[in-house]
This record gives C-alpha cells, structure tokens and sequence, in this order.
C-alpha cells in the first residue's frame, strides 16, 4: 500500500491561527515527505465556508508541485458545478504541465445547500452539470478544435491549448457515493476515491456497486484510493489529545451539519443517522479514523488492508486546529514506524 497527504488549510473560528499558516505549513512538510515516502499530495475543497477551507484548490495544488519532484499531486475533491467548465479545463491543462504530468483531478457534484446557493447554481441540477461539464472538459481536452452544446453549457468552435501532458488527460477520480455516481465513475473510467466520512461498512457496500459495474463493463480498476483522518504519536492517550479535536471539529462542522441540514447522510458507527450537530463526539465516528500510537495504526490499516483493500492511503493529518510543527511529527512518526510495515 501506498501512503498520500491531505491539506484542507482550515482555522477554526478562536483558533488564533491567522489564514496564511496551513498553506505555509503544507509548503514546507510536502519536500520532507517526499524524502519520507510520501506518494501523493491532495488539496480538500469546499465553498463559503467560515473557516477557510479551501476554495481555490487549483491554486494550492500549483502549490504543492512547485515545492516536489515526484509526488502526484490533486485535488480531493473540486466542486466541478461551481465553475465554467471551459476554463477550467484550461486551467487543468495548464497545471497538468506545471507538474510535468503528475496532476490527479478529482471531482464531484458537490452537496452542501449553501455552496450552491452563494455561486448561484441550483443544487437539484447539480449531477446534470457536472456529467455535462465533464463531458465538454473532455472534448477540449482531447480534439485539436471543438464546439459544444449541452443543457447548461454552450461553446462556439474553438480550440484548447496548452493540452495536457498526459494523453488523453489528467486521470478522473470521482468522489462519490450514490448507486448511480459510483455506476457513472465506471461509464467514465474514473477511479473512485473514498471519502473519511463513511465507515468501513459503508466503503464496502459503495465498493460493491462500483466493482460490479465495472465487471459489466469489461473494466479492471486501476487504482482504490482511500481518505482516511490519520493521526500518530508516542502513546495513544496523547495522539487522542492532539486530534481529537480536529476531528470533532470535522465532523461536527462539515459532515454533521450538512447531514443534520438533510444535504447528505452521515451515519454514526452504530449505523444510526445524524439529525443534529450536536450527536458527533470523538466517539460516534471512532471506527473511521487511525488515532493512536504507531503499532495501534499498523492493526487498523491492516484491518483496512482486509477489509477493502486499498491501494493508496490518503492521510488527513494537518486537521483543523492542529499547528503545522505538531502535524509534521505524525507525518514523521507514521513514515519511520507505520509505513515501512507495508511496503
């Protein structure tokens, strides 16, 4: 298995951490984890949100490959909706050659009510726009002219340059969960990767839809990414203080509110579903994230290992609230005493 990073560049409200520290963080650990082992480096997007987390996430990406020389590097996802899709292809182009090739464009719908509503697009057309949208990038990417004419989107002849580096373009990753997303991600031939708000149950009943549409369509999965909250220290008792509330933060702010705003489901361990914010604590999601002490982490990515068998880990360990100097030991202890076990 293969071992990533994932920065979303959130301060908490009261935090006292001033906006420019977490890209200032992610800039000076991703050259060090690369030296470490470290394969891959993904940017979180969400919109209008009161923390910072990313809205530009082509911006950090360009970030991270101005700072490394291997690592592929990609969003985790972007909120495709949200943008014209002409120029964003344009833009992946550009990034794909920045990074010489190395650019992972991972994408979804989206599902946060007020995302929509502050970019001004109807969240009940939000699947249409984004197969359309995707379906014009891919166009301009891979025919020398072309014109489009959707529901939603219209271009006149034109022609795309630079095309991206890697031919036909930038591999896709959908980051999605409902039957008909996962079976459109296969109709694509985009990889799927996993989001951390879903349990291992759930990851194996989306794992389920997704390989058998594939099997119907003649196709061999390539890769079976997997995002996962990740946090390491000395003994458990201190990894529990330092991320529990990151990880409180997360799943109360993000994934409790917009399940208790009916957007998007979120499931506690016992299975029962989020209504309000306030039923997450450290303990309703503990079965889906890898807080502890190194050898604690070994048992549960080797539980992950047997469970769904991933082939890349995806690492949130720079969460809300955490300074970059005390996310920088984990990814350090992780390297040295956790991912040489499964090399």
């Amino acid at each position: 298995m293969k071992f990533g990073l994932l920065f979303a560049f959130q301060t908490p409200p009261q935090s006292g951490i001033p906006w420019n520290e977490p890209y200032r963080d992610m800039l000076e650990c991703l050259p060090r984890a690369e030296d470490l082992g470290y394969v891959s480096s993904f940017q979180v997007s969400h919109h209008a949100q009161k923390d910072g987390l990313c809205p530009g996430p082509l911006v950090a990406v360009a970030g991270a490959a101005s700072v490394t020389k291997t690592m592929r590097v990609g969003t985790g996802v972007l909120l495709v909706c949200l943008y014209a899709p002409l120029k964003l292809a344009e833009d992946v182009a550009v990034l794909d050659n920045l990074s010489q090739g190395r650019f992972v464009f991972g994408v979804a719908p989206g599902y946060v009510s007020e995302e929509f509503a502050a970019h001004g697009i109807p969240r009940e057309q939000r699947t249409r726009r984004f197969e359309e949208a995707l379906d014009l990038m891919t166009r301009a990417w891979t025919e020398e002219r072309f014109s489009f004419e959707g529901d939603f989107y219209r271009v006149p002849d034109t022609q795309l340059t630079p095309k991206p580096m890697q031919a036909p373009h930038p591999p896709l990753w959908y980051g999605v969960s409902a039957k008909s997303s996962l079976r459109r991600a296969v109709k694509r031939r985009a990889v799927q990767i996993m989001s951390p708000r879903h349990g291992i149950a759930e990851l194996k009943e989306h794992y389920q839809i997704y390989e058998d549409a594939a099997r119907e369509e003649g196709w061999e999965i390539p890769e079976r990414p997997l995002i996962r909250q990740v946090f390491v220290a000395n003994t458990k008792t201190e990894a529990e203080k330092l991320a529990a509330p990151g990880v409180n933060y997360l799943f109360t702010e993000l994934y409790g509110a917009a399940s208790a705003a009916g957007d998007r489901v979120l499931r506690s361990d016992d299975g029962s579903v989020i209504t309000d914010a306030t039923q997450v604590s450290f303990d309703t999601f503990k079965d889906r994230y890898i807080i502890g002490d190194p050898d604690f982490a070994i048992e549960q990515i080797r539980r992950y290992e047997a469970e769904v068998d991933p082939s890349e880990m995806i690492c949130w360990m720079h969460m809300p609230g955490i300074r970059g100097e005390i996310a920088m030991r984990s990814v350090e202890l992780f390297a040295n005493e956790v991912m040489p076990h499964f090399s």
